[in-house]
C-alpha cells in the first residue's frame, strides 16, 4: 500500500500533468512564421470546445536605429537607415534623402528627381516581383495546401516551367543591376544625397537601359497574366480572396499625385474611410496631426491609427483608427493610375469585385502585380525622358537645419522618415513610422480573424495553419523595419501562467 501523504503528491502531480496537458492542447505556436523579412511568431489559444478564443501576431525582434542615430550628422542617415533591412534598402534610403531635402530646405533639379524616380520604381518592381514569385505567390501558384517544402521558389518553378523560372530570376537581376549602376550598390545604395543625386546616366549607357524597360515592362504584363492564369481563373482562389475569413472594413492610406492617382515617389498622404470617402489629405510635414502610435505588452511592433478617430482597441469599421497601407490600400486610397495599361488593370480589378474600397486582405496580391504593371510604365516614361542624361544632378543647401520630414510609398506601404537636428546638422531626434508598423494593428486582426475563422474543434493542419499566415503574408510584412526601439523605451511585460491558464505572476520593466 502507498503511503497516504505520497499517495496526495502522486495525485497531485497527476492533476498538474493532466492539466498541463490540456492546457498544452489549448495552445497552438506558429514560430518562426515564414516568408517575409524580420521574425515574428503566432500563438492560438483554444477553449475546452477546441475554437479559437484569441491569437497573437507576435514580433520578438527588435531595433534600435532611432537610438543609436542620435548625435549622428544628418547626411549619413540615407546610409544609416538603408541597413535598417536588406529588401528595402532603397525605400529607406529615398524617404531618408527626401527627408534631408527638407531639413535642409533644398529642392534638386528636375533632372535628379527623375533620377531618383527611375531608380525607386525600378526597385518597385523588382521587389513587388520577389514577393509575387517568392514569398505570397507560392501559396496561389503551388497551393496553400501544397507540403511545405514546395511552397518556395523552387515549387513555383516547378509549377510554372524552369523557363519561366529563369525569366524571374533574370529580370530581377538585371532590374537590380541597374540599381547598382546609380547607387553604387544594390544593397545599401549610396546615390541620394540633400538637394540631388550622386550619379547621372551616361548618354553612352542609355540605349541598353532602355531596353531594360521594354523588357520590364513585358515581364510585368506578363506577370499580370500568369495571376490571372492561376489565381483569377481558379474559382477556390477567388472564394477564399473574397471569405468574410480574410476581410476587414478599414480605413486606407496612401500616396497620390495632384490628381489623386497612384505615386510611389511623391505627392501627398491620402486617407479614405471605410465608405471610399476622403478622410484626409496631408503633406509629410503634417503626418503627426493625423497618426498616432498605440503599444501592446505582448508586441515590439507599435501600432498606428489615426489621431482623428482614436485608437478603439483591435476592431474595423469607421469608428475604429485603424487603417492599412501597401499595394491594396494605395489603390484604395486613389482615384487612379497614372499610365494607361496599369489603369486598364485598376479597373478591371475593381469591377471585378464590384465594390471600392476592396477590403479583401488577399487581394493585396493582385494589387500588387497591377503595381508592378504601373512601375514598369512609369520607368519607360523617364528613361526615354529628355532630361535623364542631364549632368545638372545637384544643388548645394546652404540653409541652417532644423526640422526635416519625408516620405515615399515602399512597397509595404507608406513610409515616413522625421529629422531634428541642432544647427551644424547633428540629429538630436528621429521618429521612423514603417509602413509595417502603418500595417500591424490590421494585421494583427487578420491573422486573428483567420484563426477563428479556420479552426474548429481543435483540430489544424500545416496546411490550415500556413492559411492562417497568409493573412499576414498578404502584407509582405518587414519586421526587422518596424521594430525599432531600444529596450527600455517599450512597456515590456513577463507573464507566468498556471497550467489552467491564469496569471500568477507579472515583472514589468
Amino acid at each position: 500500500m502507498m503511503d497516504e501523504s505520497i499517495q496526495t503528491v502522486w495525485n497531485e502531480a497527476q492533476t498538474r500533468a493532466n492539466e498541463a496537458y490540456t492546457a498544452q492542447r489549448r495552445r497552438i505556436t506558429v514560430d518562426p512564421i515564414t516568408r517575409l523579412e524580420g521574425h515574428g511568431k503566432i500563438d492560438i489559444f483554444l477553449n475546452e470546445q477546441g475554437e479559437v478564443e484569441r491569437a497573437y501576431f507576435q514580433v520578438p525582434e527588435l531595433r534600435g536605429f532611432e537610438v543609436f542615430s542620435l548625435g549622428r550628422p544628418a547626411e549619413d542617415m540615407p546610409q544609416i537607415t538603408s541597413r535598417i533591412c536588406g529588401v528595402c534598402p532603397t525605400a529607406h534610403h529615398m524617404a531618408s534623402t527626401k527627408a534631408l531635402d527638407d531639413l535642409y530646405r533644398v529642392e534638386p533639379p528636375s533632372p535628379a528627381k527623375k533620377i531618383r524616380e527611375l531608380v525607386y520604381n525600378t526597385f518597385m518592381l523588382e521587389d513587388h516581383a520577389l514577393h509575387v514569385y517568392v514569398l505570397g505567390g507560392p501559396d496561389f501558384i503551388v497551393g496553400p495546401d501544397a507540403p511545405p517544402e514546395m511552397r518556395n521558389v523552387l515549387g513555383v518553378i516547378q509549377t510554372v516551367g524552369i523557363d519561366i523560372g529563369k525569366r524571374v530570376i533574370s529580370t530581377r537581376r538585371r532590374l537590380r543591376e541597374f540599381i547598382a549602376y546609380l547607387g553604387g550598390k544594390v544593397v545599401h545604395p549610396v546615390l541620394g544625397l540633400p538637394g540631388g543625386v550622386a550619379k547621372g546616366i551616361a548618354p553612352e549607357d542609355l540605349p541598353r537601359f532602355q531596353q531594360l524597360a521594354k523588357d520590364g515592362l513585358e515581364f510585368a504584363l506578363f506577370t499580370l497574366q500568369v495571376f490571372k492564369d492561376v489565381v483569377l481563373k481558379n474559382p477556390a482562389y477567388m472564394d477564399l480572396i473574397t471569405s468574410d475569413t480574410y476581410t476587414h472594413r478599414t480605413y486606407y492610406m496612401g500616396l497620390v499625385d495632384e490628381q489623386n492617382r497612384v505615386n510611389f515617389y511623391d505627392g501627398k498622404i491620402r486617407v479614405v474611410s471605410p465608405e471610399g470617402k476622403e478622410y484626409a489629405k496631408f503633406t509629410a510635414q503634417q503626418y503627426l496631426d493625423y497618426v498616432a502610435e498605440h503599444v501592446e505588452p505582448w508586441s515590439y511592433v507599435k501600432f498606428c491609427y489615426l489621431k482623428g478617430v482614436g485608437w478603439k482597441g483591435f476592431t474595423d469599421g469607421a469608428e475604429s483608427g485603424i487603417y492599412s497601407v501597401a499595394p491594396l490600400a494605395r489603390l484604395n486610397a486613389s482615384d487612379g493610375m497614372a499610365t494607361p495599361e496599369a489603369q486598364k488593370a485598376y479597373e478591371e480589378f475593381f469591377n471585378a469585385f464590384g465594390q471600392k474600397p476592396v477590403h479583401h486582405t488577399l487581394a493585396n496580391h493582385w494589387a500588387r502585380v497591377i503595381e508592378m504593371v504601373y512601375a514598369a510604365e512609369r520607368i519607360n516614361e523617364l528613361i526615354n525622358d529628355p532630361e535623364i542624361t542631364s549632368q545638372n544632378l545637384r544643388v548645394i543647401p546652404t540653409a541652417t537645419p532644423t526640422v526635416g520630414m519625408g516620405v515615399v510609398e515602399a512597397p509595404r506601404g507608406t513610409l515616413f522618415h522625421h529629422y531634428e537636428t541642432d544647427e551644424n546638422g547633428i540629429l538630436r531626434k528621429v521618429n521612423l513610422i514603417v509602413a509595417t508598423q502603418n500595417n500591424s494593428a490590421r494585421m494583427a486582426m487578420s491573422v486573428e480573424k483567420a484563426a477563428k475563422g479556420l479552426i474548429h474543434g481543435g483540430e489544424v493542419s500545416e496546411g490550415l495553419l500556413n492559411k492562417v499566415e497568409m493573412a499576414f503574408r498578404a502584407y509582405d510584412p518587414c519586421h526587422a523595419c518596424a521594430t525599432h526601439s531600444l529596450p527600455g523605451q517599450m512597456p515590456l511585460v513577463l507573464s507566468i501562467y498556471n497550467a489552467r491558464g491564469e496569471v500568477i505572476h507579472q515583472q514589468r520593466r
